[in-house]
């Protein structure tokens, strides 16, 4: 991973390689749901609004967030391989990368589906309403029960190689890497902080929820 991001190579390329990972990491997970939902692949194949939507709802709201959530963590990840970081604790990233990959998720849907409400009508063009839903789509997102879970998934792509390689070079996760053959150890960390993230995120999702009902 460390000769696909790195901060001294031309933005233009990075850019580029942070949308190929994301569509890696998009396409499959996407595949699944699609497979996994009642009726949904049937309604594809037959075209129509339902095939339109969908797209729009990729394109527009998806693939932005997975690219912008991945564009942050490959960035920390490149930071983390550079000449200088070993002075640096690594599991402050960790804990960096979390916070902000489930703040921006839940900005950038809210911010998405406003625009979604003004651009194309949808949540019947009230910007309250799309404002409304964020929180309980955002609250099952993590157990895949909508699209927006496949959103969340797709970011894999981007933790584990900078939680793993965190966790790897970290002085205080080493008690807990060194319980495991050393790879296996940052992996199950690396899982455990993007479960943590995502249980972050559904605690937030329905405290919002409690908080406007």
């Amino acid at each position: 991973m460390k000769r696909f991001f790195s901060t001294k190579m031309p933005g233009l390329q990075f850019l580029t390689n942070v949308m190929v990972f994301s569509l890696i990491g998009l396409l499959p997970v996407l595949f699944v749901y699609v497979l996994l939902a009642p009726g949904f692949s049937s309604a594809l194949i037959n075209g129509g609004p339902a095939l339109s939507r969908f797209l729009r709802q990729v394109l527009t709201n998806g693939l932005p967030v997975v690219f912008i959530i991945n564009y942050v963590s490959f960035f920390l990840f490149a930071v983390l391989n550079e000449k200088g970081a070993d002075g640096r604790e690594p599991a402050l990233l960790i804990v960096f990368d979390v916070a902000i990959r489930v703040a921006l998720f839940l900005v950038l849907h809210a911010l998405i589906y406003v625009l979604s409400a003004s651009w194309f009508g949808s949540f019947g063009g009230s910007r309250a309403t799309a404002l409304s839903v964020v929180a309980p789509t955002l609250a099952r997102s993590a157990l895949f029960e909508n699209i927006s879970g496949v959103y969340l998934y797709a970011t894999l792509v981007s933790a584990l190689p900078l939680y793993a390689t965190a966790a790897g070079r970290s002085a205080i996760l080493q008690p807990f890497v060194g319980l495991f053959p050393k790879k296996v150890g940052t992996v199950l960390i690396a899982l455990a902080a993007f479960v943590s993230a995502a249980l972050c995120l559904t605690i937030i999702a329905v405290v919002v929820i409690r908080l406007q009902s």
